[in-house]
């Protein structure tokens, strides 16, 4: 259920956030897509052999996922050097006063 008065900026950032929580279903996804599309694309056009359009259709989703990996990547980056990454498995860890010793 979503509120009313949400903006194009939350959706933006609700969907960001499922892209960083599932990094790897994002990158499948998308060269699932990208491999689909390109097969589609590929077979519309005349006199290639059906050989050369799967490689074309590979060779297109390879650097889509290559792309897509990077974007990963910076999305990694950006979280890891805003501190977004330690606040979310910060939750999981037992507080530092559990580590204390009696001297």
């Amino acid at each position: 259920m979503t509120d009313s008065n949400s903006t194009p900026n939350s959706k933006f950032q609700s969907m960001r956030q499922w892209v960083v929580d599932h990094k790897l279903r994002a990158v499948g996804s998308l060269w699932l897509s990208g491999i689909a599309g390109s097969i589609a694309y590929n077979w519309s056009q005349p006199g290639m052999k059906t050989s050369v359009r799967i490689i074309h259709a590979r060779l297109h989703a390879q650097a889509l996922t290559l792309a897509a990996l990077a974007g990963a990547a910076v999305v990694e980056y950006y979280d890891h050097n805003t501190g977004a990454k330690s606040e979310r498995y910060a939750k999981f860890l037992p507080p530092i006063d559990s580590y204390s010793h009696k001297d």
